[in-house]
């Protein structure tokens, strides 16, 4: 794989819905990046009902898109895995063991994982539970990308033989997310979508202070919450904020609030997209307190930590005005200096580039034997 322009194909949970996942945003800032550098991009994603219902990007202008009905309709891609230069596999993936053995097996050039969720991902392993990737077949993929870095690399690579784990964090597109002039209307909002391990968090910087504060204005956006949730009178609800609508979310809000999930707070190193997507838009976060945060973001410059329902309403109920703003600006400098798309493609085609010269500096390698079953 020389300077050329590569051709890669990508077989990832979605690209072309958003609704309940954060993939597609991953996925979509990356590769039009990563596109705009020259390259190819051809994108499988498996057809399923719950996405069909609610495709926001059925069309990308930057990649290929190409839907498959089940694990026998990938093989009418075979070709284009085994031409490319590179082929990634995605976490989450449906039938993602069957999909990587297949990938491996049809690839010639790189082959390579992306963990979008490296820590529930090895959770799941130590479980057994292998929905979307085996130990088996983690030696086999040339490239372990990983949206977790720290010491999780070396356990990967250690413990679970992986050739090569590379962190490649997500990101967030400039294109579309910047600062925008709207009215203000909440005080604290949060966006992600419901998950058990986070909501004992939301409940604690969010629910709480609300219902201690009735006089301010809070929002949470996202699909899958309960309906047994007991919602303060001040908490608005949005079932679904999508892409498109994310800068101006942020942008109405006076702080944003970042939940990590549990498995991502014990692994550290793991940072969530809506650090930069709110970054990039000038809304400064407040979060809770993980290894490694202080290496994407410098606390009480660029983003601000909390530990209980008190250390929120502080901020809140703080009126100093130049105080959020510069703390809004300090996290968009720092966004744009280390964080976009733009240098998340540019990590990815480095990363391809060096497990490429790995391959070639052993001749006459013989891709390893799948694993049965």
């Amino acid at each position: 794989m020389t300077d050329a322009p590569l051709r890669l194909v990508v077989l990832g949970l979605s690209l072309s819905s958003s609704w309940g996942n954060g993939h597609a945003t991953t996925f979509r800032a990356l590769l039009r990046a990563f596109a705009a550098r020259g390259h190819e991009v051809l994108f499988l994603e498996r057809d399923v009902p719950w996405y069909a219902a609610h495709r926001d990007l059925p069309d990308p202008g930057f990649c290929r898109l190409a839907l498959y009905p089940d694990l026998g309709a990938l093989e009418r891609w075979r070709g284009e895995v085994a031409s490319a230069d590179a082929v990634i596999v995605g976490s989450y993936v449906p039938d993602g063991v069957a999909v990587g053995r297949w990938a491996q097996d049809a690839a010639r050039g790189v082959s390579a994982f992306y963990d979008i969720d490296t820590p529930v991902t090895l959770a799941k392993l130590e479980r057994g539970d292998h929905e979307y990737l085996s130990p088996a077949l983690i030696p086999g993929y040339d490239l372990y990308l990983s949206f977790t870095g720290g010491p999780t690399l070396r356990r990967l690579e250690e413990r679970y033989g992986s050739p090569a784990a590379r962190a490649l964090y997500c990101s967030v597109d400039t294109q579309n997310y910047h600062p925008l002039d709207v009215p203000r209307r909440w005080d604290l909002s949060y966006l992600g979508t419901y998950s058990p391990d986070r909501q004992p968090t939301l409940d604690r910087f969010l629910l709480e202070p609300a219902r201690r504060a009735p006089e301010l204005r809070f929002a949470v956006a996202g699909p899958q919450y309960p309906d047994d949730i007991d919602w303060p009178a001040n908490v608005e609800r949005l079932e679904h904020v999508g892409p498109a609508d994310h800068p101006e979310f942020y942008a109405a809000s006076r702080y944003g609030l970042n939940v990590t999930r549990a498995d991502m707070i014990r692994a550290g190193h793991s940072p969530s997209v809506r650090l930069f997507e709110a970054g990039a838009c000038a809304t400064p976060l407040i979060s809770d307190r993980w290894a490694g945060l202080d290496e994407i973001f410098t606390p009480d410059r660029d983003i601000l930590l909390a530990d209980t329902a008190e250390d929120v309403l502080a901020v809140l109920r703080d009126g100093d005005e130049t105080r959020r703003d510069a703390l809004a600006e300090a996290a968009r400098r720092r966004v744009l200096h280390e964080h976009t798309a733009e240098h998340r493609a540019a990590e990815l085609e480095a990363h391809l580039r060096e497990a490429a010269a790995r391959r070639a500096s052993r001749p006459g390698r013989i891709p390893a034997e799948l694993p049965a079953g």
